[in-house]
């Protein structure tokens, strides 16, 4: 199963519907990945480094194996302002949005970071949506 594929199958069975319940979380995530107002994917990776788990954010850039992360940490490092605007968008609370986080963020940022690096410059929600559309409609 590709990445893609997994990444459809929990964000369908998260939400509990088809591909738009998908492409829903889907946007989500990426939202908060290309969010400009805490710096991008680099900004994020900044956050998890600030509060403590930059190892873990660091195995997710890098070409070895993602650590895990709990949804607890997701919390704790993502805060509750940020997690309830988007947990709000889904129709859904804040503990499941980090557990549904904790299972995604990883591999999100992973694929979005192939050769071990941050990509500067780049739109990333256009490249994340891009390789989903692919998925979704292709």
């Amino acid at each position: 199963m590709s990445f893609l594929d997994q990444i459809v199958g929990a964000a369908g069975a998260i939400s509990g519907q088809q591909s738009q319940g998908s492409n829903t979380l889907l946007n989500s995530v990426m939202q908060l990945v290309n969010n400009p107002q805490t710096g991008g994917l680099s900004g994020l990776v900044q956050s998890f480094q600030n509060g403590g788990l930059g190892e873990i954010a660091k195995s997710w850039v890098s070409t070895g194996q993602n650590l895990p992360i709990s949804a607890e940490q997701i919390q704790s490092v993502l805060g509750n302002e940020q997690l309830q605007s988007l947990a709000s968008q889904l129709g859904i609370d804040t503990s499941q949005l980090s557990g549904h986080l904790a299972e995604l963020l990883p591999q999100i940022v992973d694929k979005l970071t192939p050769n071990g690096t941050i990509p500067e410059g780049n739109d990333l929600m256009t490249q994340g949506m891009g390789l989903l559309k692919g998925k979704l409609f292709g």
